[in-house]
C-alpha cells in the first residue's frame, strides 16, 4: 500500500504509551480502522500532513483525549464531530475552516483550542480571539463552546418553531379537511332531502291523479245507473212508531210491577214488613174508595130511572 494512504505505516511502532505521533506522514486520509484498534491511544497528532476532510467514521474514535489537526487543509470538520466527548485538547491551526459543525458544541470536556490561522466566519473568530498563550486557548475553548451551543440553542428554537408551524399547518389542513367532508356531507343530505321531497311531491301528483279518476269513474257509473234505477216503483214509507205506544208500554210495565208489588205483600212472609204494610193499607184504601164510587153511580142510576 501506498504511505500516502497511511494504511502502509505500523501504527503499533508509533505508538509512545498513549501517544500516536502520525505527522509528516504525508497522509491524505486518516486511517480510521486502525486507530480504532489502538483504543490506547488517546493522545494523536496528526498535523502536517494533506488533509483535506476527515471520514465520517473518524467520530467514532471516542478514546481520543488529544487531537492534534494543525497545519492540514482541513476545510470542514464532520457534522457529527460532537461524538468525542471526551475531547480536551483540540488543534486546528492553519487550516481552512469557515465554521464549525453545531455539534461541536457537545464537546464538554474540552479545554484547550486554536483555531488562529484559519478562513473563519468573522463572528466565530471574534469568538475564538488569539489562542497566543495557555490562557488565551483555553478561554477560546470556553467562548467557542458557549458561542456553539448558544447556535445549537438557536437551531433547536428554530426546529421547535418550524415543527410547530408544520403541526399548526397539518391543524389547519385536518380542519380544512373536515370542514370540506362536513360541508360534502351536507350537500349530499341536502340533495338527498331534495330528492325525496321530490318524490314525494311525484308521490302525491299520482295519488291525488288517480282519486281524481276513480271520482270520473264513479261519476260515470252514476249517471250510467240512473235510468234504471228511476224505473222502480216507489216503495211505501214507514211508519214510525208513535209516541202514545211507548206511553201505553210504560204504564204497562209500571202496572206490572204495581202487581207484582201486591202479590208480593199478600201472599208471602214479607207482608209484616213496614213497606208492605203500608202498601197493604194503600191497596185498602184505594179498594174502599173504588167501591164508593161504585155505590154512588148505582145510587145515580137509580134516581134517573124514577
Amino acid at each position: 500500500m501506498s504511505r500516502s494512504s497511511g494504511k502502509g505505516l505500523s501504527l503499533k511502532d508509533k505508538l509512545d504509551g498513549n501517544e500516536l505521533d502520525l505527522s509528516l506522514c504525508d497522509l491524505n486520509e486518516v486511517p480510521v480502522r486502525e486507530l480504532a484498534a489502538l483504543p490506547k491511544a488517546t493522545i494523536l497528532d496528526l498535523s502536517c500532513n494533506n488533509l483535506i476532510s476527515l471520514p465520517s467514521d473518524f467520530c467514532s474514535l471516542m478514546h481520543l483525549v488529544k487531537l492534534d489537526l494543525s497545519k492540514n487543509r482541513l476545510q470542514q470538520l464532520p457534522l457529527d464531530f460532537g461524538r468525542l466527548v471526551n475531547l480536551q485538547h483540540l488543534d486546528l491551526l492553519n487550516n481552512r475552516l469557515v465554521t464549525l459543525p453545531v455539534s461541536f458544541a457537545q464537546l464538554k470536556n474540552l479545554k484547550w483550542l486554536d483555531l488562529k490561522d484559519n478562513p473563519l466566519d468573522p463572528v466565530l473568530a471574534k469568538v475564538a480571539g488569539d489562542c497566543l498563550d495557555e490562557k488565551q486557548c483555553k478561554q477560546a475553548a470556553v467562548k467557542v463552546l458557549q458561542h456553539m451551543k448558544a447556535i445549537q440553542s438557536e437551531q433547536d428554537r428554530q426546529r421547535q418553531r418550524k415543527l410547530q408551524a408544520e403541526r399548526e399547518m397539518e391543524k389547519k389542513r385536518e380542519a380544512e379537511q373536515r370542514a370540506k367532508e362536513a360541508q360534502e356531507r351536507e350537500l349530499r343530505k341536502r340533495e338527498k332531502a331534495e330528492e325525496k321531497e321530490r318524490r314525494r311531491r311525484e308521490y302525491d301528483a299520482q295519488k291525488a291523479a288517480k282519486q281524481d279518476m276513480e271520482k270520473k269513474t264513479k261519476k260515470e257509473t252514476v249517471h250510467t245507473r240512473k235510468p234504471a234505477s228511476s224505473s222502480r216503483p216507489p216503495q211505501p214509507p214507514r211508519h214510525k212508531p208513535s209516541w202514545s205506544r211507548s206511553v201505553l208500554r210504560v204504564l204497562l210495565f209500571v202496572l206490572f210491577c204495581i202487581l207484582c208489588t201486591l202479590a208480593a205483600c199478600k201472599l208471602t212472609e214479607l207482608q209484616h214488613q213496614p213497606l208492605c204494610i203500608s202498601v197493604n193499607t194503600l191497596y185498602k184504601d184505594v179498594v174502599a174508595a173504588l167501591q164508593n164510587h161504585k155505590t154512588l153511580q148505582n145510587m145515580l142510576q137509580h134516581n134517573s130511572q124514577q
